[in-house]
């Protein structure tokens, strides 16, 4: 899954990863080393620009709050519910299956955060037995230092109670697409700055993660003129492995009040107990 990620890199550095052609400067984000469902955060997507004459698709950076609210919701509380998206159920289940085929976006990330979980508590959260409590946070980045490209979802929520002039009468929401963890070897040491024991691969830490997309898919899954599931459902396919390294950050960071660049500093050893 992905409940929590750092995102602090500077609009004009993603506007030039991204080829963005449209950011406003008035919606400027202050970085987030903790960003929690519900926040604003930076999207990449491609639509027309509203009332201009030029009707083709405009890549721009723009903030969405995380947490889709679908457009035929009645409350936008729903949201809270909506952070993930699985990646083998995106195109058919309602809340998200229109969104599939019209509103894509990227999610710009450093990383995620993930919580180290004992092996039979995370059995029975995979049956839905059990919530899995939160114990070592680890943060899951690219090992290049690159941005990472989370595949996300966009929607529209009209608030009826409001006048359409009205500041606050759309909500602008997205999701992070998720798919299985990876299974195969993380790049570098896992256990730490000292290297020792610690997860070999994603799975150890968590069977879900977030989908990032590789840069040669980016102009494909943005473009909105693709509305066929089967062929964007192919662009979902994981991410070549190895490409990121895991380790053990503060347990400040599962207080979500707690935000700063600190919290992206790698530890030596865990500081609670785990299974490695």
């Amino acid at each position: 899954m992905c409940g929590r990620y750092a995102a602090s890199r500077r609009p004009e550095d993603l506007v030039e990863t991204f080829d963005v052609e449209k950011w406003d400067a008035a919606e400027t984000l202050a970085p987030d080393w903790n960003v929690a469902p519900t926040a604003s955060v930076y999207a990449v997507l491609e639509r027309p620009l509203k009332d201009a004459a030029d009707p083709r698709p405009v890549r721009q950076l723009r903030p969405l709050r995380w947490g889709l609210v679908p457009s035929w919701a009645k409350s936008p509380d729903v949201g809270v519910k909506m952070i993930n998206a699985r990646a083998e159920t995106v195109h058919e289940k309602p809340s998200f299956r229109r969104a599939f085929t019209a509103r894509r976006c990227l999610l710009p990330a450093d990383g995620y955060y993930e919580w180290v979980t004992e092996a039979a508590e995370r059995k029975l959260e995979e049956q839905g037995r059990k919530k899995r409590p939160r114990k070592q946070p680890y943060f899951v980045t690219p090992a290049d230092g690159s941005v990472m490209a989370m595949a996300g979802l966009y929607e529209f929520w009209r608030d009826a109670a409001l006048p359409p002039d009205h500041s606050q009468a759309w909500w602008a929401t997205c999701t992070v697409i998720t798919t299985e963890a990876e299974t195969t070897p993380l790049a570098g040491a896992a256990g730490g700055a000292g290297g020792g024991e610690g997860p070999r691969s994603l799975a150890d830490i968590h069977p879900r993660m977030p989908l990032a997309l590789p840069a040669d898919r980016w102009d494909a899954w943005l473009d909105p003129g693709r509305t066929d599931a089967d062929e964007l459902r192919s662009l979902l396919a994981p991410p070549p492995a190895g490409g990121v390294r895991a380790y053990p950050v503060s347990t400040a960071v599962s207080n979500v009040r707690n935000n700063g660049p600190e919290l992206l500093t790698e530890l030596s050893a865990p500081e609670a107990g785990t299974l490695f």
